[in-house]
């Protein structure tokens, strides 16, 4: 089935199946709900490749009593995932994900369809009992939209090729050795007076650049000449927008 192909201001990925995945491989924590108790987890989870989110929880603990008594129950567990721009803006909520799932034991055979990545995360979670969440639905709001993600999507899907670095490079740009934001090749007449300006987001195929006012924001995408998957096609990228003479003070 192909992903969904909606594309927003917030420089989310086009597809909300990549843009699922992307939210809940790279943020550091989330909240487990099972039932009517929840509990936030901080680097206690990993993503497997079929999208399956492996939990990192003492069985001997509330929550991990609660796992237990969850196990195999189909939708027995929601785990809440928000992603945020990683600068200094007014409005950083940018997406929030819902899993519901199935939980279980972590199955030790699991492992052999993990790539070097997925194992270096997992052996990095806490030593305590491993569980698996089996996603049965996937939902995701980004600003103003809201809605079902298909499942087989999301369990093809991969997060975005820049997603685990987008912070460094977001930073790099208003940094002391960075361009600015000010020399980015800004589309004419397009900022508005009197606004700052931020950069928001990064993914595979441009770069999002906010114009915050008072009264709020509004954001310009600012497309690369081609997609990009490494850090060295990024940098090229990114050096070509703050290149043009076109930028706008």
């Amino acid at each position: 089935m192909a992903p969904q192909a909606s594309r927003t201001s917030d420089g989310v990925p086009a597809s909300d199946a990549v843009a699922a995945r992307s939210v809940v491989a790279l943020s550091s924590s989330l909240l487990l709900r099972t039932g009517e108790t929840a509990s936030e987890l901080v680097a206690a989870h990993a993503v497997l490749p079929d999208g399956s989110v492996a939990l990192a929880v003492d069985a001997m603990t509330p929550i991990g009593g609660q796992l237990v008594a969850a196990r195999g129950r189909p939708g027995g567990v929601r785990l809440h995932v928000t992603s945020v721009v990683p600068v200094r803006v007014r409005c950083r909520v940018r997406a929030r994900l819902t899993v519901t799932g199935t939980v279980r034991a972590l199955d030790p055979a699991a492992l052999d369809d993990c790539d070097a990545t997925t194992i270096a995360a997992l052996l990095d979670l806490p030593p305590v009992a491993l569980w698996a969440v089996e996603p049965v639905g996937v939902h995701l709001e980004r600003h103003s939209a809201a809605g079902d993600v298909s499942l087989p999507a999301y369990r093809a899907a991969q997060p975005d090729p820049v997603a685990a670095v987008e912070a460094t490079y977001l930073h790099q740009l208003v940094g002391p050795d960075g361009p600015g934001v000010e020399r980015l090749s800004l589309p004419v007449g397009w900022r508005p007076p009197h606004a700052r300006l931020a950069a928001v987001a990064i993914d595979a195929d441009g770069l999002t650049v906010r114009a915050e006012r008072r009264q709020g924001h509004h954001d310009v995408r600012l497309p690369f000449t081609s997609r990009v998957t490494t850090e060295d096609e990024l940098a090229r990228e990114l050096a070509l927008l703050a290149s043009t003479d076109t930028a706008q003070a």
